[in-house]
């Protein structure tokens, strides 16, 4: 039984260790303000759905300039990420984009650089992912869109504003908690020592003859 035990520890440690040395892939939103002048990144995640399988994959970026109904042909091309080599068609982003993707293609975020107000509207990521099989060449197509809106001014989001608050607040409450358990320890310290000093003093003032000669203890 123990050594049964024994083989399912081991089993579920080395899972656990498989799996954290394995890259962990989150899908997080990309932000959807821009500050003017600034530089922004739209995030685009597509997590792979099998790691151990190697895909080509190709990325395209396109720009809508407005949010309404639209058809194919309102869609700027604005960028393109194929093998190692970044693609800017020619147009108003040409050189002010760049790649800030990961190495295994899963995170395929750009960012905008120099944000003007005319970089408002509606992105788009375009993830194509081809596998190569023995019999046939399967492939997984990907979308996924953004609407940004260009501010003059940066804006203090509330959450964070709410989570420095409470922070500043529980720091207060930290400091008077250690003062108040300061001030306690040091009057408890303090009555101890006067304990200690008034037995000092009570056996000093006791004469010497008692001291050498102590009571015998009354017997009948």
């Amino acid at each position: 039984m123990v050594t049964q035990t024994r083989v399912h520890l081991h089993t579920l440690v080395f899972l656990i260790f498989v799996n954290l040395s394995q890259p962990v892939c989150v899908d997080v939103p990309s932000g959807t303000e821009a500050v003017l002048g600034k530089s922004m990144k739209l995030t685009c995640i597509s997590c792979l759905k099998r790691e151990e399988i190697k895909a080509r994959t190709t990325v395209d970026w396109y720009y809508i300039p407005n949010k309404g109904e639209y058809e194919d042909f309102s869609k700027t091309h604005i960028y393109r990420f194929k093998g190692d080599a970044p693609q800017e068609p020619d147009g108003p982003y040409k050189g002010r984009l760049s790649w800030n993707g990961s190495q295994d293609l899963q995170d395929v975020s750009i960012v905008i650089n120099n944000v003007t107000y005319n970089d408002s509207g509606v992105y788009e990521c375009h993830v194509l992912r081809e596998f190569d099989f023995d019999f046939f060449n399967p492939s997984v197509f990907e979308k996924k869109r953004i609407e940004l809106k260009v501010i003059e001014r940066a804006t203090r989001d509330s959450t964070a504003l709410y989570s420095e608050i409470m922070m500043y607040v529980l720091l207060v409450f930290l400091t008077f908690w250690l003062l108040v358990e300061m001030v306690y320890c040091y009057r408890k310290i303090s009555k101890s020592d006067e304990q200690a000093q008034d037995t000092v003093t009570n056996y000093l003032a006791i004469p010497s003859e008692l001291k050498a000669n102590p009571v015998a203890p009354v017997t009948q």
